[in-house]
């Protein structure tokens, strides 16, 4: 018994992953491709991703929203987890790393689901608050620039129906949210962050020390 997280050690990662990954084909693939990428270190951890899918079907999430897109793991895995009449707005500014989510979206025969929206999030996420969408979102999940992580967080709140659920990456940051000599503008906005979500009486919190630390954050009603 531990009345701490317990480390992971090689061992025990190879062995969390066999005994519980179930990863399917489509995502496997996306997951190698992007492997060779130069920007690889971008993409989430596989058992993070089932943990989010997981998530999503607990909730019976049927409106989802995701802030990065990159080459489309993440989106994929919400959106098989999602039921046949879910949808995913994902936002990203990069159309060559999208196009490769693209081709494995429609691989996996969900990109019927998947609504791209190619421009800055902050607009995307403007845009669908003027339009009345505030309230209508059951899950988010936000990992892109961390210097606006606070504004992504802002508005998805405000997109989240009570109850629902916003899911946040890179809230450890490779461990140097807690190294004093990292002063650099993204460490520094994630240690804001994290500082923010803290006291931040609108949502019921945890920091699960999965990946490279995922926050969640219900909505309360």
């Amino acid at each position: 018994m531990s009345t701490r997280t317990l480390a992971l050690t090689d061992e025990i990662y190879r062995y969390l992953l066999e005994m519980s990954l179930r990863e399917p084909e489509s995502m496997r693939r996306l997951r190698a491709e992007t492997a060779r990428m130069e920007w690889a270190r971008m993409q989430i951890a596989p058992e993070q991703a089932q943990f989010m899918a997981l998530l999503v079907e607990l909730m019976g999430a049927r409106r989802a929203l995701e802030i990065g897109t990159f080459t489309g793991y993440s989106a994929l895995a919400v959106a098989l987890a999602l039921p046949p009449e879910g949808r995913l707005i994902t936002c990203d500014i990069s159309e060559e790393w999208t196009a490769v989510a693209r081709r494995h979206w429609e691989d996996a025969g969900v990109a019927d689901k998947i609504d791209l929206r190619l421009g800055p999030a902050l607009e995307t996420l403007d845009a669908l608050i003027d339009g009345g969408e505030a309230g209508s979102f059951d899950f988010a999940f936000i990992d892109a620039d961390k210097e606006a992580y606070e504004e992504y967080y802002e508005r998805t709140l405000t997109l989240l129906r009570p109850g629902g659920l916003v899911t946040v990456d890179n809230v450890l940051w490779s461990g140097s949210v807690v190294d004093p000599s990292r002063q650099d503008a993204d460490t520094e906005a994630i240690r804001a962050f994290n500082a923010k979500l803290r006291t931040d009486g609108r949502v019921s919190l945890s920091l699960v020390p999965i990946g490279d630390g995922l926050t969640l954050a219900r909505k309360k009603g």
